[in-house]
């Protein structure tokens, strides 16, 4: 798998604020990275020097082994870094007439891309009258345009309701199936877990994890178990191999598991030890969870 962007020693100091610290990553071709922290945490101001709107501290970076931005490697690249911007009184496609004019390239690609973002039945409509989820979906309409090999979102979901969040959200997993690679910052933990096969968490503008998202979370989820003798309980873990790292949480503790297990030889298990359990419960670990745990410790 090639590697599209390595980024090395990021850094990006406004005066007093510290904006970015020494980011390093790599993304590879094909993957949806999440860049993924809280407002403030320093994503866009990643992003906005990785396509060179602004100017860096410290550290370098290389497109498709390319050092820096060049106007070559911003051809091969489609972003949408800010809230959608057309001609409110032209049509979509209009507006992407224009955009086809400044990249210098062909109309014939209009009409696919408005029927990939769903709105080719709506193409000689104003953009006016366009909800606000329909102007994201035609921003990326005219990001994917020139057919570019990475497509960089910040925050592509802001003020959407939960059906134009829905919508972005598949739009993003069907363009990722072409093979394109996906860039997109966020700070919405359904969001990137849900589309994103990669990770990188930033907080106060420090890089905490890069890698896959499975990598982040155990693979064969965590089980929530308590009793009334907590001590008791949590003494009998060693034997059991299935068990990995845990956490008390209230009367119960929440256990990573390093194996596939049955919940009901879970209780065979304690009742041989004379242990009643309380509560039982195995479930999927959630990113939210892992994010949280590492950016209070980060």
């Amino acid at each position: 798998m090639s590697e599209i962007l390595s980024v090395l020693h990021l850094d990006k100091k406004f005066r007093r604020i510290h904006a970015v610290k020494d980011i390093s990553f790599t993304v590879q071709k094909g993957n949806v990275y999440g860049i993924l922290g809280p407002n403030g945490s320093g994503k866009s101001t990643t992003l906005g020097l990785l396509l060179g709107t602004i100017n860096p501290s410290g550290g370098k970076w290389a497109w498709f082994n390319k050092s820096g931005t060049s106007a070559e490697t911003l051809f091969r690249i489609g972003a949408i870094i800010e809230q959608p911007n057309f001609y409110s009184y032209l049509s979509a496609e209009q507006n992407l007439k224009i955009v086809a004019n400044i990249k210098k390239i062909g109309y014939d690609q209009i009409d696919e891309k408005l029927a990939l973002v769903g709105l080719l039945a709506r193409k000689k409509d104003r953009f006016s009258t366009y909800s606000l989820g329909m102007k994201q979906r035609l921003a990326i309409a005219s990001a994917m345009l020139a057919n570019p090999e990475v497509l960089i979102l910040d925050e592509p979901t802001n003020g959407l309701d939960p059906e134009g969040i829905i919508q972005i959200r598949e739009l993003i997993k069907k363009i990722a199936q072409t093979g394109t690679t996906i860039l997109l910052a966020s700070h919405l933990l359904d969001e990137v877990e849900k589309v994103c096969s990669h990770v990188i968490i930033l907080k106060e503008g420090k890089s905490l994890f890069c890698g896959r998202v499975e990598e982040l979370l155990s693979p064969f989820g965590v089980m929530e178990i308590g009793a009334h003798d907590l001590i008791g309980l949590s003494s009998c873990f060693v034997e059991f191999s299935a068990f990995g790292n845990y956490k008390q949480v209230g009367n119960a503790f929440e256990i990573e598991l390093k194996e596939a297990i049955d919940p009901a030889d879970v209780n065979a298990f304690f009742m041989k030890k004379g242990i009643v359990l309380t509560h039982l419960l195995k479930r999927n670990q959630k990113l939210e969870q892992q994010f949280i745990d590492l950016t209070r410790h980060g």
